[in-house]
């Protein structure tokens, strides 16, 4: 064999380890995006940021990789139904999100499974508005709110109700869209001035032990009385990942552990650190919890 044979056929050689080499290492990390890693969709509402960190912990402490997108309910919707998200932890049943469910239930995989069942949704007013007890009082103090309901994230079920129920109590108000911070913003400075303002909140929610307020009586039941909370997942997720798919099944909480999760992740953040500091230190503390959830 010549010299120049040699070198050719050598490089040759190693030419093709590189090249075996590098489509191994890409075949490896594609099967590592698609066997590992869980695509969750989280909402800015205090409750969706603690439990969607507190799977975070619990998956990634089980070999998972954990990815949130910050997306708002239809559009979280809408990238299930195209699979382009693996899990929404949060869908409220049978009113909040029944839009929801009825355009996409063949698309979605929504749960039977309700993981906190003493959820409630309505209009609130601070507690020292003693005049104001029902969403049939509004009208008649509509200047002292200035026909306004302060709301937050358009797009959320409990936004869409809202409307509803402004249409079904023929309310001459508007529902003013910002966020859940800035709203709850609004409320905190309305009590500090004692200021009237009228505006949708939820329980479980932390922010009912900072502030003193009430539901108004909701006598045409527009948001319905006792809501469930539910999950939901792409068509397919149970198939790919059937070992998570019954970990969230298992998944239950009630008012105690639910309101002690979203006091740390609150604690927190209140200490300058993320979110997923006071979920690691709630996971840490629940363990005999938790593994009830990852049993078989």
């Amino acid at each position: 064999m010549s010299f120049r044979r040699g070198i050719v056929l050598i490089l040759t050689v190693w030419m093709i380890g590189v090249l075996a080499a590098c489509g191994s290492g890409d075949a490896e990390g594609a099967d590592d995006r698609t066997d590992e890693t869980i695509d969750i969709g989280q909402i800015s509402w205090a409750e969706n940021i603690a439990v969607t960190n507190m799977w975070k912990v619990i998956l990634e402490e089980e070999g998972y990789d954990v990815e949130f997108h910050l997306l708002d309910m239809g559009t979280q919707m809408a990238a299930l139904a195209n699979d382009e998200l693996d899990v929404n932890l949060e869908f409220w049943l049978p009113v909040q999100d029944k839009n929801y469910f009825a355009q996409y239930q063949e698309q979605i995989d929504f749960s039977e499974e309700v993981w906190y069942d003493n959820a409630k949704v309505g209009l609130v007013v601070p507690a020292y508005m003693e005049d104001i007890n029902s969403i049939e009082d509004l009208n008649e103090n509509k200047e002292l709110f200035e026909n306004q309901i302060t709301g937050f994230d358009p797009g959320a079920g409990t936004m869409d109700t809202t409307e509803e129920m402004i249409a079904a109590y023929e309310l001459d108000f508007e529902l003013v869209p910002s966020s859940e911070p800035a709203m709850l913003t609004a409320i905190e400075e309305a009590i500090r001035e004692e200021e009237p303002i009228v505006a949708p909140l939820w329980n479980p929610h932390r922010v009912f032990s900072e502030m003193d307020l009430k539901y108004l009586d909701d006598p045409k039941k527009v948001f319905g009385e006792t809501e469930k909370i539910h999950h939901a997942k792409r068509l397919g997720f149970a198939d790919d990942f059937p070992e998570i798919d019954q970990w969230l099944k298992n998944w239950k909480m009630d008012d105690d552990s639910i309101g002690e999760l979203m006091s740390a992740v609150a604690e927190a953040e209140e200490a300058g650190e993320e979110p997923i500091a006071g979920a690691e230190k709630w996971v840490e503390e629940n363990q005999d919890l938790i593994n009830e959830w990852l049993s078989e």
